[in-house]
C-alpha cells in the first residue's frame, strides 16, 4: 500500500460545537470548508495529515479514537487551554521515555495528547 496522504475523520455529537474547539480554542487552521452552507464540514491542518470534523453522530463518544499533537510548548498551552474552559485531564508533566506530556479532551470526550518533544530527547538528534 502506497499511502499518498491521511485524514482523521470525527463525527461528533454536536457539530458546530466541536468545528468551533477545533477551529477557535486549539487554534487549528482551516485546511477546506465543503458540504452545503448552512452545515459545512471542516477539514483542519493537523501537522502532516489533516483532520475532518464533519456530519454527527449518534450519541456519545466517539469509541476509542485519540489524538496526539506535538505542540512546542506544552505548559504554555496548558495554561491557555485552562484559561479558554477545556477539560484537562492530566496536566503535563515528564514522562519516563521522556517526552512531556498533557491530556485534554474535546466536547464530546475525545481524547487528545498535547506532547512536547525535548531539545535533548531522541527523537530530536539528528537519526544519521
Amino acid at each position: 500500500m502506497e499511502v499518498l496522504t491521511s485524514r482523521i475523520l470525527l463525527r461528533p455529537v454536536d457539530r458546530e460545537r466541536s468545528q468551533r474547539f477545533y477551529r477557535d480554542v486549539l487554534g487549528l487552521a482551516v485546511y477546506r470548508e465543503f458540504g452545503p452552507p448552512e452545515h459545512p464540514g471542516l477539514v483542519f491542518f493537523l501537522g502532516q495529515g489533516l483532520l475532518e470534523v464533519s456530519g454527527t453522530a449518534d450519541g456519545g463518544p466517539t469509541g476509542p479514537l485519540q489524538i496526539w499533537l506535538q505542540v512546542r510548548d506544552a505548559r504554555a498551552e496548558h495554561e491557555r487551554l485552562v484559561a479558554a474552559g477545556v477539560t484537562v485531564t492530566r496536566e503535563p508533566r515528564l514522562e519516563p521515555w521522556g517526552l512531556i506530556e498533557m491530556w485534554i479532551e474535546d466536547p464530546d470526550g475525545v481524547r487528545i495528547a498535547i506532547v512536547e518533544v525535548p531539545a535533548d530527547h531522541p527523537l530530536r538528534r539528528d537519526q544519521r
